[in-house]
């Protein structure tokens, strides 16, 4: 087995078995949930791997129950009864920290939604952080930027051509040891994957065409970083011919939601001092920037030759780690658009309301204006006397420095961020 590297949902994992009886652990593909799991728990099934287990547990759900606890039940999913025994031999046993479940897609017709409650704790993992990666000196903590703690980082080292090759390779756990162009043809071959297996699996088993699906995350890495409507991305997968309805796109993506592959980012609605009017539309993003990149057919060469494509995959990466940092502090993860094209890439709320507002920015020259741009969110467009005044506000940029501007803002270079 290779060497773990530690993962920020480890504390979580651990401190959510302490407390409830079974742990759902949910992910795209490959990004490490077996691996983890496996750290802690004390014996194991897996599902997708073993045919004889997966035959027996669909006979008599409960045999893949038996074993030392943790007990580490691999793709779950894959013989949904399993659902009600777990959550049954929760309710008679009384214990914390029996079953650890993983699954890297969400049933069609998801009824664990609803008779869960009390019994599991759900966590979503991603693809590596560029701080997991070892990428990030981790000077500059996430929650303590949102405990009011000032931002301050020397150069962590990385370059734009760095940063692109990170973009590219993505935070797959078995990339990151390997040549930036294997680990460019491992993403590409899981696309492949998703296009011609996956998706029809994750429906259920119904028919499910693979070039549309390949076509729709080709469309759909075209507009990442962006609000694009439905109606545009169904106009452009169909081209001329016209054959797939908006209906039927929203269907498919629908699907690559349940396979965790696609993530989009949904609008804030807060508290404003004026009329403007709020942009609702969810921002469209993948898991990992590097489907983006994969899907559009470049590479980080190519990212460099093209500043704005860059510009968006870039806070597509940045979107993904945050998204990390932000589940342990039990944040929430919107963006911010008005009709004034005022806009904030990201928006962290806390359950109490509590909020910061960060824009990502590649060059260090956008740095002035996305500031400017907090400092007019802050001060003329949220009304502060019902929500406060923000708790941060940043620009999370590509290289440099970390450090707090005269005017309060941060600049946090990502290879500074930690959980």
């Amino acid at each position: 087995m290779p060497e773990y590297r530690p993962r920020v949902v480890d504390g979580e994992l651990t401190a959510a078995l302490a407390s409830i009886g079974a742990v759902l652990v949910e992910g795209p593909k490959a990004v490490g949930k077996t691996f983890t799991a496996s750290q802690v728990a004390k014996s194991e099934v897996r599902l997708d791997t073993d045919g004889r287990a997966r035959e027996a547990a669909r006979l008599d759900p409960s045999l893949a129950l038996e074993g030392a606890n943790p007990r580490l039940i691999d793709e779950w999913q894959l013989v949904p009864g399993i659902w009600d025994h777990v959550r049954r031999a929760v309710d008679d046993r009384g214990e914390n920290g029996l079953f650890i479940l993983t699954g890297s897609a969400v049933p069609p017709d998801d009824e664990t939604r609803h008779v869960g409650a009390g019994r599991f704790l759900r966590l979503r993992m991603r693809p590596m952080t560029v701080w997991e990666a070892g990428r990030s000196t981790g000077a500059v903590s996430l929650a303590s930027v949102m405990n009011g703690a000032p931002v301050r980082a020397a150069d962590s080292g990385l370059s734009i051509p760095d940063v692109a090759g990170l973009a590219a390779r993505g935070g797959w756990p078995r990339t990151l040891s390997e040549e930036l162009p294997r680990a460019m043809r491992f993403v590409r071959g899981y696309i492949d994957e998703i296009a011609r297996a996956d998706v029809r699996r994750a429906s259920g088993g119904k028919q499910r065409n693979a070039r549309l699906v390949a076509s729709l995350i080709q469309s759909y890495a075209r507009y990442v970083g962006g609000p694009a409507a439905l109606t545009k991305i169904a106009a452009d997968v169909n081209g001329e011919d016209g054959q797939y309805n908006p209906e039927t796109i929203a269907e498919y993506l629908e699907t690559l939601a349940r396979l965790m592959i696609i993530e989009e980012v949904p609008a804030w609605d807060p508290n404003l001092r004026s009329r403007t009017r709020l942009r609702t539309r969810p921002v469209r993003m993948f898991v990992d920037p590097s489907i983006a990149v994969a899907a559009l057919g470049t590479n980080a060469d190519g990212l460099l030759r093209d500043p704005n494509t860059f510009g968006f995959v870039f806070e597509n990466l940045v979107l993904r780690d945050i998204r990390t940092y932000a589940q342990v502090i039990d944040a929430r993860v919107f963006h911010y658009r008005d009709n004034t094209e005022l806009e904030a890439d990201v928006i962290l709320e806390m359950r109490d309301q509590r909020w910061a507002a960060f824009e990502v920015k590649l060059g260090q020259h956008q740095i002035d204006e996305a500031a400017k741009n907090l400092r007019t969110l802050a001060d003329e467009r949220v009304d502060t006397s019902k929500v406060g005044p923000p708790l941060a506000l940043g620009v999370i940029t590509a290289t440099g420095y970390g450090y707090v501007r005269e005017d309060g803002v941060a600049v946090i270079p990502i290879g500074a961020l930690r959980a």
